[in-house]
C-alpha cells in the first residue's frame, strides 16, 4: 500500500499559500471591476455538481470521458472480483490527491476497506493508468464561444520517489512540476483540444493525464485519470521552471480571464448552493466520522 505523503517544508507552503492568494486576490479585483460577483465562481461548472450527493461526483464525471480515454472505476460494494493490480482507492470527491491510496494486492485492498468501514465519505477505486508520464492541463474556455479556450496551460508532473506508480499531488514532497506549455505550437494546442473539448465543454477544468510521450497525447494514446471542476489550480503557478514574477503575471492574467468567463454564466441557469453544500457535506461527514470512530 502507498500513500505517496511526504510532506513539504514549511517555506513550500508559505510559497503556495502566496501564489494561491495572489490569484484569489486578481480575481476579485478583475471580478469587482467588471461588476461581476466574486461568488459566482462555484458556479462556473454548476450543472456537473451532483446535488443529491453534495459534490462533484468523479463517478458522474468518469462518464463524460470517452471509453478510449476512460479509466474504468468501480463503487467499493460493485468492485468485479477480476481486477488487475494495482488500484488506486480515491474519495468519490476531493482534490489534491487527498486521501487517495495505491492498493497493490487483494489482500491489501481488503485491509484498507476495514479501515475505510467508518468513513461517511464514499470511496471508489480506479483503475491505474498507463503510461511512463503524467501531465496536467489546466483551462479556461473562451467567453466568446466554450469551444475554445482563453489558456490552455500544460504542466508536466515530475516524480523523484522510487515507485513507478506514485500518488502526486501539490502536498507530496516527491512531486514537482514544470511548464511545457511553450513546447506546443498553435496547432499542437487545437489538436489537444480538439480531444479535451469532446468530453464536455467545460468554463474552467484541469485535466489529469497519463500518456507515454507528448507525440502520444498529440495523437490521442492517453488516459485521462481525472477531471477537476470545483477549484482547479493552475499548476503552471508551481512550477519550478517559471519565476515569481512571471507566476505574479499570470496570477492576474487567469485571475482577468477567469472573470470574463464568470461574467458569461447565463442568468437562466438554475442557482445550486455548491459553496454551502460543500461545506454542510464536509462537517457533516467529519462529524459522522468522529461519531462512528468513537463508537
Amino acid at each position: 500500500m502507498y500513500l505517496g505523503k511526504r510532506y513539504r517544508p514549511s517555506a513550500y507552503y508559505i510559497n503556495l499559500m502566496i501564489i494561491r492568494t495572489l490569484l484569489i486576490i486578481t480575481y476579485i479585483w478583475h471580478c469587482l471591476l467588471r461588476r461581476v460577483m466574486p461568488s459566482n465562481f462555484f458556479k462556473l461548472n454548476a450543472e456537473y455538481f451532483n446535488e443529491s450527493k453534495g459534490l462533484f461526483s468523479k463517478l458522474d464525471i468518469n462518464e463524460l470521458i470517452h471509453p478510449c480515454w476512460r479509466l474504468n472505476q468501480y463503487k467499493l460494494d460493485f468492485i468485479p472480483q477480476k481486477i488487475n493490480y494495482p488500484v488506486f482507492l480515491k474519495p468519490e470527491w476531493g482534490q489534491n490527491s487527498t486521501g487517495v491510496v495505491r492498493i497493490n494486492s487483494a489482500a491489501e485492498l481488503t485491509k484498507v476497506l476495514k479501515q475505510r468501514a467508518k468513513s461517511a465519505a464514499p470511496y471508489l477505486i480506479q483503475e491505474s493508468a498507463i503510461g511512463n508520464r503524467e501531465f496536467e492541463v489546466y483551462l479556461i474556455s473562451s467567453p466568446d464561444s466554450l469551444d475554445n479556450f482563453s489558456t490552455l496551460s500544460i504542466s508536466e508532473v515530475l516524480n523523484d520517489s522510487e515507485h513507478s506508480l506514485p500518488v502526486n499531488g501539490v502536498y507530496n514532497q516527491a512531486t514537482s512540476y514544470i511548464d511545457i506549455t511553450d513546447s506546443f505550437n498553435d496547432e499542437q494546442l487545437a489538436i489537444l483540444w480538439g480531444y479535451l473539448k469532446t468530453i464536455r465543454t467545460f468554463r474552467t477544468a484541469r485535466y489529469g493525464i497519463k500518456a507515454n510521450s507528448i507525440k502520444d497525447l498529440l495523437t490521442g494514446k492517453f488516459k485521462i485519470f481525472e477531471i477537476n471542476l470545483f477549484l482547479p489550480m493552475p499548476l503552471v503557478l508551481l512550477c519550478k521552471n517559471v519565476g515569481f514574477c512571471y507566476k505574479a503575471l499570470l496570477a492576474n492574467r487567469f485571475g482577468r480571464e477567469l472573470a470574463i468567463i464568470t461574467e458569461t454564466i447565463p442568468k437562466s441557469q438554475r442557482n445550486k448552493s455548491i459553496l454551502f453544500q460543500k461545506l454542510f457535506t464536509r462537517k457533516y461527514k467529519a462529524l459522522v466520522n468522529k461519531r462512528r470512530a468513537t463508537s
